[in-house]
């Protein structure tokens, strides 16, 4: 039996993206004080409308008249960042589909506060150099890396289905994206299911070859989502952080070349490569409808059929409604 501490604590590389921030952060818990907060903590990565965001300095500018400081914490992909808004060391954070999937059945304190929908083309499985494989079918027998309980999971999952191929089918090689990168680069992968920006910077590598992208198998929408308690404790600061974001991202949908500057100076990754991504990304914020929740639904469902969460969980049980003001 799968026991919620190890679901959880021990999901994915439970720990931070920078050993700086590991436990400390996680063992400083939790909540803030009642009332008014006077601190918001972000859980951010190395992409996304939230990373933008900071650049941009908008959060702290409409939170600052409200009494609200923030704090930013970066995480190299979702889990372990959900498991610091788990434990209340961070308040609001995005992921992929995955993570929060997870994080439900192991009752993580979170709730889904706001959406992107996307269609799955800033993701990928790539090929090593010297690889004969050329179809999804190939990957019988493989050795394939990706991120445990990341949307790279779930990618790989859905395209195995595709494929008519059984999980059992394939050697599954669960790594972080760093590691995985090392793996794939030594040939110790016979494929890797990754996204942007890793992806974006892979894709051109000598010899190395794009076997599917996420764009047909999967449409892997993204979240944000809150602490449980901060979130309905203070549902008019996660309204003003989810109105800021909305205007963040239609900004960069309609500046992607300057988006793709910003991510660069952000993050050191060359300019080339999130030009790719920024052009490939789907920015839209907005509340989670039927669609989306149908959508994340059906990962749920792919996760407990496969025995890889111990119960079938009910994404609805953990959405709190944002109510667009016009």
């Amino acid at each position: 039996m799968i026991k919620r501490r190890h679901l959880i604590a021990a999901l994915p590389g439970a720990v931070l993206a920078r050993p700086d921030l590991a436990s400390p952060a996680l063992a400083q818990s939790s909540s803030q004080p009642k009332g008014k907060p006077r601190e918001l903590r972000f859980g951010y990565q190395r992409s996304g409308t939230l990373l933008i965001a900071k650049q941009h300095g908008v959060l702290e500018k409409r939170l600052g008249p409200l009494g609200v400081t923030v704090k930013w914490v970066e995480f190299s992909f979702g889990p372990p960042l959900l498991e610091a808004i788990n434990v209340g060391s961070v308040d609001y954070g995005t992921t992929g589909d995955t993570p929060p999937i997870f994080a439900q059945a192991a009752r993580a304190k979170l709730l889904y506060v706001a959406a992107v929908e996307a269609a799955g083309s800033g993701s990928a499985i790539l090929l090593p150099p010297g690889s004969s494989l050329q179809t999804l079918a190939d990957l019988k027998g493989k050795r394939v890396g990706f991120a445990r309980a990341s949307a790279a999971h779930n990618l790989t999952i859905a395209a195995l289905e595709k494929a008519g191929i059984a999980w059992s089918d394939i050697t599954p090689v669960p790594l972080a994206p760093a590691d995985a990168r090392t793996a794939f680069e030594n040939g110790a992968l016979d494929a890797w299911t990754i996204w942007d920006p890793y992806f974006a910077v892979a894709e051109t590598r000598p010899g190395v070859r794009i076997l599917a992208t996420g764009r047909g198998i999967a449409k892997q929408n993204a979240f944000f989502l809150g602490n449980a308690d901060y979130t309905r404790a203070n549902p008019d600061i996660i309204t003003a952080v989810n109105e800021e974001l909305a205007k963040v991202a239609l900004w960069a949908e309609a500046n992607r070349n300057a988006v793709a500057k910003v991510l660069a100076e952000a993050t050191g990754i060359e300019l080339a490569a999130w030009q790719r991504a920024v052009q490939r990304t789907d920015y839209r914020v907005a509340p989670l409808d039927d669609r989306v929740l149908d959508e994340q639904q059906k990962v749920a469902d792919r996760f407990h059929k496969l025995g890889l969460i111990p119960n079938r969980i009910a994404v609805r049980d953990i959405v709190w409604k944002w109510e667009t003001r016009s």
